[in-house]
């Protein structure tokens, strides 16, 4: 896989910016495939429905994975952001990386002493001598 190449193309005989001043401009470049939010949750291993939760938590800051705190990068398309996710494959192998559990050692355990019987008893059983 070699790197992306990007083009710049020039759309300046659209209506101008907002500001009206400088040409616009648009950064064609190689992506990786993009998902729809069905695809990228099948490969995550989850429901479309968690996805979405995913995704809300990572844009409040809230989304956790393993304790590192971890935000989602992701394209959503139409008027005002209301259109249909998409997702980039190489976030996904990312979310799938910092989700990979590696096992750690494990240590022998001591085997438990046998506790005698009323431990809360300190004192020697039987009738004061007085």
């Amino acid at each position: 896989m070699g790197l992306p190449v990007i083009t710049i193309e020039n759309v300046s005989d659209q209506k101008p910016d907002v500001q009206g001043l400088l040409p616009r401009f648009v950064i064609i470049g190689m992506l990786s495939e993009l998902l729809s939010s069905e695809q990228a949750a099948r490969r995550l291993g989850i429901c479309a429905l968690t996805l979405y939760d995913w995704l809300g938590q990572s844009d409040v800051g809230e989304f956790v994975i393993q304790g590192q705190p971890v935000t989602i990068d992701y394209y959503q398309g139409g008027r005002r952001g209301q259109g249909r996710i998409k997702i980039d494959a190489q976030e996904i192998e990312r979310l799938l990386l910092l989700m990979r559990v590696t096992p750690g050692t494990t240590y022998a355990r001591k085997r438990p002493e046998r506790k005698t019987i009323l431990q809360h008893i300190t004192t020697k059983l039987g009738r004061p001598i007085d």
